[in-house]
């Protein structure tokens, strides 16, 4: 998008805790090209067209910090990021949704800016903006905009995304109580409360405890009124028909006046009452006939019409209804007056704000006709014009609350109709002339009872007190407190936190709880791979919160996934952050280390307040993470000495570090020794540095959560470095006399770690196949090499299946420009090949290093190579000698 020289470079979704911010927003990075010298207070008139179209603007309060301060700054000079962030929100406003954040930040590049905003919902928002940028164009170069066109397409859209008032009243209910929400569906009201074992689901008001039977029951209304009359609750009497000749002769039956609806219908749908004629039943009987299944024939029974509501057996609202109506002043016709009803801005089309805009369809003809008008009769003066029979508020009717008017007997019949039909959620519409009275005194009865009932007549009532009908309803879901959250684990950090994650996740399948966990490598759900690949981003963290058989979540959060997208969830009851160091800078803004741990800590301001962040003492940037901490805090460290820990726990806090051969736990003052580090088999007993640092971040984060220290002793001294329980992360295997290690190390940190683990052996040759991220930055890639210089002999150097931007052979020729000139080296096109050809290179003794970038493939094709002679390699569908040189 490109106007005035102002160019739209990128929209981003943040849908969960981001770097910005701990709610939704969008990022948009905006570029004002021209307009970075030009203020707002340098085009004449700017100011005022801006206000007089978007008004909302008045009450902005800026960095002035009151209303008004925005507007303020306008008059002052500020520039075209900042003015478009404040003007989309204001337009969000107006689209009915309660928002209020927004940033404007120069990203360092001359006239680019991030502008970020919050949202509720991503399409309209991303429209929002959009059209925000337009007017505010329009506005500073005095072009024609047609604002009030452009508002009505916003709410319109709004409309289409945004929860109805039912959804959203459950929804915001559970908010309150801190229960995690998850819209399913883009649009609609499929919502999902809670995670994992603790989940439940909502659609409007109907519940994942709502009876599929009952439901049932419900929409066959001649069956709800049989269930209902076997155990004594006055209903209509009623037939159903499948002609208008017969649908006369039952009204003759049962005596005029009658009512006729559809026997399957819903929301008021072709209801027509109070017929009292041939042709009226006749006319009914036509519109009644457009809708699903046979048309319902039933005595009219006189009085007011009632909507009670009933959760978990206890009627929790009740409200009056009456039918959508205007009233006449002598001038303007039927038509006319619903025009100007229809204009109240608390009438929209469909159901999601208050009232519904009144139609001039067939049924409202009908019940026109019942009163001697048409469409373009003119009432006189104060006569009020019916145009319903039926009270429904989807088809233009009004609410009043009568909650604490309802009789104690007319309570208790609702919510026997709901008992009986077996309803947790039930609306029931009752017919009586009297409220206050019971039923049975003046020839009321049950008309219909609704298995999923709008709320906002009860929310939102035309008139009378709003009652709050989500809490009941939630509280019917989660009674008493009940959880609807698991542990959640999350782990990040540059190297480290797969094995981490993947210990973590074994110590809790150890204790036999069902874990789901993601990672680089997939998402697994007790034990089984549901997903390929990297896993390590929001939608596979969203994956395993969404699974019902889940107790416990240990998910991998990697700088990408937050950058991209945010968090794939709310908070964490334990945040881990296992180290800091150089890798992906120079993508995505992250320059600097500082920059990169800063992405990293997003996952430490997302812990829980009586969680727990889990942090690296003798890392200073992660230890400084304490200070972004909502919860606790528990330090990990190698030594005893460090000072941060030995501070930490000077105050009573929580630490894990190794001591006289052994892991040791430390709070309030105590120790205990946990494990001996011998006993450690995939740390090699302490010896492999880097695995001794997960495995205490590991111990750390279970301890956090409570997990049994029996069970995290068990799940450190049974875990295995190998290619089932951790692939690719410092496997080793024996093939054909060869020590192979393959491992996944990429960057600069995780070499290191290889080459300390593995010291330069003179007794045998060590070759590396190696390739590596073409979006690392030059001097990383570089740095990497040289720190396996010391311990490699030879390397076969290849390309990655992605390039990620460079050209073909341009990572391994900037591979080799770091090697010694006498060093033995071969460039080969593919990993696979590459892996084939170092197979080739060794012999029985030798160590063979394979840096992987597909594990997966890597370790299918070294199994294949294992049972053959490197003669017959040929054989794993490779070719065995392709090379560039």
């Amino acid at each position: 998008m490109t106007s005035h020289g102002v160019t739209v470079r990128r929209v981003q979704a943040l849908r969960g805790p981001n770097l910005y911010a701990y709610k939704t927003v969008l990022r948009v990075e905006l570029d004002i090209g021209p307009l970075e010298t030009r203020p707002s207070n340098s085009f004449p008139g700017f100011v005022e067209r801006l206000t007089a179209w978007v008004p909302g603007l008045h009450t902005h309060e800026c960095s002035i910090g009151k209303p008004g301060g925005f507007v303020e700054r306008l008059r002052r000079g500020t520039y075209l990021a900042h003015i478009t962030e404040h003007v989309t929100i204001a337009l969000q406003n107006e689209m009915g949704f309660n928002v209020g954040y927004g940033r404007a930040r120069g990203t360092g590049e001359t006239g680019v800016y991030n502008v970020i905003v919050a949202y509720e919902e991503e399409e309209p928002a991303r429209e929002a903006f959009k059209t925000a940028l337009a007017l505010t164009l329009a506005a500073m170069f005095d072009e024609p905009f047609d604002v009030a066109g452009e508002l009505e397409r916003l709410r319109d859209m709004a409309d289409d995304y945004r929860l109805g008032p039912s959804t959203r009243a459950i929804v915001d209910a559970a908010r309150r109580r801190k229960i995690p929400v998850r819209r399913l569906t883009p649009t609609g009201s499929l919502v999902q409360l809670g995670y994992g074992i603790h989940q439940k689901r909502i659609l409007a008001s109907q519940t994942s405890d709502t009876s599929a039977l009952a439901v049932e029951i419900c929409q066959e209304k001649p069956l709800t009124n049989r269930v209902l009359r076997n155990v004594g609750i006055s209903v209509p009497e009623g037939r159903t028909v499948n002609s208008a000749d017969e649908a006369w002769e039952v009204a003759q039956e049962l005596g005029l006046p009658v009512i006729l609806k559809p026997e399957a219908g819903n929301q008021g749908k072709g209801v027509m009452v109070n017929l009292r004629s041939e042709a009226e039943v006749r006319a009914a009987y036509e519109v009644a006939n457009q809708f699903r299944g046979d048309v319902l024939v039933e005595r009219h029974i006189e009085g007011d019409d009632y909507r009670l509501l009933v959760v978990n057996g206890k009627m929790v609202a009740a409200a009056r209804r009456d039918p959508a109506q205007v009233i006449g002043d002598g001038r303007k016709t039927v038509a006319q007056l619903v025009e100007v009803a229809n204009k109240d801005p608390r009438r929209r089309p469909g159901h999601s704000s208050s009232l519904t805009r009144i139609r001039l369809d067939d049924a409202a003809q009908v019940v026109l006709g019942q009163q001697g008008l048409t469409l373009e009769s003119v009432p006189e003066a104060g006569q009020v014009v019916k145009l319903r029979q039926n009270c429904n508020l989807s088809t233009g009717g009004t609410a009043t609350d009568v909650t604490d008017e309802v009789h104690p007997s007319n309570a208790r019949m609702a919510e026997l109709a709901a008992q009986v039909l077996n309803l947790d959620v039930a609306g029931i519409d009752l017919l009586c002339k009297d409220i206050r009275r019971p039923v049975s005194e003046q020839g009321g009865a049950i008309v219909e009872v609704n298995a999923a009932p709008g709320l906002r007549m009860h929310l939102q009532p035309t008139h009378g007190i709003p009652r709050d009908v989500g809490e009941p309803i939630v509280e019917s879901l989660y009674p008493n407190g009940a959880p609807s959250r698991i542990p959640i684990i999350a782990v990040t950090g540059t190297n480290g936190k797969t094995t981490v994650t993947r210990l973590v996740a074994h110590m809790y399948e150890t204790a036999r709880q069902a874990v789901g966990f993601t990672c680089t490598d997939g998402t697994y759900i007790r034990g089984e791979r549901i997903l390929e690949g990297d896993c390590s981003g929001p939608k596979s963290a969203q994956a395993v919160l969404l699974h019902p058989r889940v107790e416990v979540a240990v998910l991998e959060v990697a700088r990408g996934g937050i950058l991209r997208e945010g968090l794939g969830f709310d908070w964490c009851s334990v945040g881990v952050v296992t180290n800091v160091s150089p890798d992906h800078l120079g993508i995505s803004g992250i320059n600097t280390l500082e920059q990169l741990a800063r992405v990293k800590q997003v996952v430490i301001e997302s812990v829980a307040k009586d969680g727990h962040a889990v942090l690296n003492a003798d890392d200073p940037l992660v230890a400084e993470m304490a200070a972004a901490c909502h919860g606790k805090v528990v330090y990990f460290a190698r030594g005893p000495d460090n000072v941060i820990l030995q501070a930490h726990l000077a105050q009573g806090g929580r630490g894990v570090f190794v001591e006289d051969g052994a892991i040791i736990t430390a709070r309030e003052g105590r120790q205990q020794r946990l494990v001996e580090l011998d006993r450690i088999a995939f740390a090699a007993g302490g010896a492999i540095r880097f695995q001794l640092e997960n495995a205490l971040a590991a111990t750390a984060a279970a301890w956090a959560q409570g997990l049994n220290p029996a069970l995290i002793v068990r799940g450190l001294t049974t875990f295995r470095s190998d290619h089932r329980m951790a692939p690719g992360r410092f496997n080793l295997l024996g093939l054909g006399g060869r020590q192979v290690i393959l491992d996944y190390g990429h960057n600069v940190a995780a070499m290191r770690a290889i080459a300390e683990a593995l010291p330069h052996d003179p007794t045998r040759r060590t070759v590396m196949v190696i390739g590596l991220p073409g979006d690392r930055r030059d001097e990383d890639l570089l740095a990497t090499v040289r720190e396996s210089l010391p311990i490699v002999d030879e390397y076969v150097l290849h390309d990655l299946k992605n390039l990620r931007g460079r050209a073909e052979r341009e990572v391994p020729e900037l591979m080799r420009s770091c090697l010694n000139p006498e060093t033995p080296h071969h460039i080969v096109p593919t990993h696979r090949e590459g892996i084939i050809r170092g197979f080739q290179l060794t012999r029985a003794g030798d160590r063979l290093v394979v840096i992987a970038d597909e594990v997966d493939e890597a370790l299918q094709i070294l199994e294949a190579l294992a049972d053959v002679e490197v003669g017959e390699a040929g054989a794993c569908e490779a070719p065995v000698s392709r090379s560039y040189e």
